[in-house]
């Protein structure tokens, strides 16, 4: 008997597995156990014809190969590697001293070659969390995997250079990785905020955006502008801190989405069709896996023409969006993703697109338009902070060769404003204006007596609901943070409810 140490994936996290390889006496057979799936259970035909085309032995016994815990479901085809170096030991060809030390992992082909498997950085982490001397990874996967400093992860290409290197006669250099490199070598974004002609006003709303981490939705015309906007939003957000590279590059990982690359260095950005599914916006299926939302952690969600996606596809973004995290409970268990993301959404005026263009007519009866607004829900909209309106661009500013400032100088202002508050908030879990509660608006929101007389003036003749107030405050006190003003003035609210469109009539 001999035991292998392996890795199953749970949720964006991994757990080691031992693969136990018992042989016996008997009518020569293969049998695996331990909650496999049916990749898992293949793995025995894969193995055997590697063993033989890698020119080792295959031993005419009674196998059998427990994954252990029995109890957690095994998937995927990781195994192929350790259950061939376990048959190989059992058979005393490896000593097991030397598999204690390292995990492994690898897709076998006919030929004895490892193919590359889902979820390395995981592993990686979690290896290193058990103590483990090294990693034995496709080549493909060790990339990824050393961005965790502190465990050997060496590359495996064949079968036979895993059996060299564990009986000591093969030395294979551990993949090394300079995770500041990867940022600096990071390559500049082909978009930039200066490309977009006119809509000063909806820039502006997009810095205020970035700076306090609020979420937005912009309501305009066809061909406004509106997607090309929302491109544009990840170039001014602030970069990418190690800690949320790696906890954004795990869910990557998880999905088999790296192809190569070591780390996610720039903010994802993700723009789901609207006919997606529930599940594949938040995660879930038989054995549940991240969605969109997951994808984007850390970065931007944009969902264009809004009131199109069904809507319980969007009311199950309520919780992500309050919460930053996902959590999917099925009968064999509960996992949870993470899903800290920036909403951009944007959606017509109405059906034909054009209420309150001022050079073309809306065709819509007021009954479809109520309808149509009404596809997206109140408790959606109120995590919804801006709210702004992007009209058709003028003929004049589409022709003008000024270009308007650049991304780079806007990701200035919205650093210098993240850094305000990251330690108006140090001693709390929040990190942004978008995430305080009712006490912190309460702690950090100060008006002067201008501001609270325009506040209660537009409270009034709008008829404002209290949760606008909230979202009033939140975003003037993200616009005096830009300014750097410790008081929220009469100006800064009243750009704020400039940014509350949905909440006074457009006819």
């Amino acid at each position: 008997m001999a035991t292998v140490l392996s890795s199953a994936l749970n949720g964006t996290d991994a757990l080691l597995i031992e693969v136990e390889v018992d042989l016996a006496m008997g009518m020569p057979s293969m049998a695996v156990v331990g909650l496999p799936e049916a990749a898992v259970r293949e793995s025995k035909d894969r193995v055997r014809a590697a063993l033989r085309n890698s020119g080792y032995d295959f031993p005419p016994r009674r196998i059998t190969v427990n994954l252990a815990p029995a109890d957690v479901r095994k998937e995927g085809s990781a195994y192929d590697l350790p259950i061939a170096l376990g048959i190989l030991a059992a058979s005393g060809a490896l000593p097991e001293a030397r598999l204690s030390e390292y995990a492994a992992l690898g897709e076998l082909s006919l030929d004895g070659r490892v193919k590359p498997v889902r979820g390395a950085l995981p592993i990686a982490a979690t290896a290193k969390r058990c103590g483990l001397a090294g990693l034995l990874l496709p080549a493909e996967n060790t990339r990824e995997a050393a961005v965790i400093e502190g465990i050997n992860v060496v590359p495996i290409t064949t079968l036979a250079e895993a059996f060299d290197m564990l009986r000591g006669e093969r030395q294979i250099r551990p993949t090394t990785i300079d995770v500041a490199s990867l940022f600096s070598e990071t390559a500049t974004t082909s978009v930039d905020l200066a490309d977009v002609r006119g809509q000063e006003h909806v820039k502006r709303a997009l810095e205020v955006t970035a700076a306090g981490g609020h979420n937005i939705l912009m309501v305009g015309p066809p061909g406004s502008g509106k997607t090309m906007l929302a491109k544009r939003l990840s170039t001014i957000l602030p970069p990418l801190t190690v800690d949320e590279a790696i906890d954004a590059t795990r869910v990557h990982s998880v999905l088999g989405y790296m192809e190569g690359r070591s780390l996610i260095t720039e903010r994802p950005f993700r723009a789901p069709h609207h006919t997606i599914s529930d599940a594949g916006l938040i995660g879930g299926g038989t054995n549940p896996k991240p969605g969109e939302a997951s994808l984007a952690h850390h970065g931007v969600l944009f969902l264009d023409e809004l009131p199109e996606f069904r809507r319980n596809v969007l009311e199950v973004l309520r919780q992500p969006l309050e919460e930053g995290r996902i959590t999917i409970s099925r009968v064999a268990g509960t996992v949870t993703y993470p899903a800290d993301v920036m909403l951009v959404a944007a959606m017509n005026p109405c059906p034909c697109g054009f209420l309150g263009d001022p050079k073309r007519e809306c065709i819509c009866p007021m009954p479809q338009i109520q309808k149509y607004r009404t596809r997206v829900s109140g408790p959606l909209l109120d995590r919804i902070d801006i709210q702004v309106e992007v009209p058709a661009v003028k003929y004049d500013e589409l022709r003008s060769d000024e270009k308007g400032e650049s991304s780079a100088a806007v990701r200035e202002r919205v650093k210098k404003s993240r850094t305000r508050q990251g330690k108006r908030f140090e001693e709390s879990e929040i990190f942004c204006n978008a995430q305080m509660t009712t006490r912190e608006i309460h702690k950090h929101c100060e008006t002067d007596a201008a501001a609270d007389q325009l506040l209660e003036a537009a409270m009034t003749k709008l008829a404002l609901s209290a949760r606008a107030y909230t979202r009033i405050l939140k975003v003037a006190r993200t616009i005096a943070d830009l300014e750097n003003a410790e008081v929220i003035g009469s100006p800064h609210i009243a750009e704020a409810i400039q940014y509350r469109s949905l909440d006074r009539p457009l006819v």
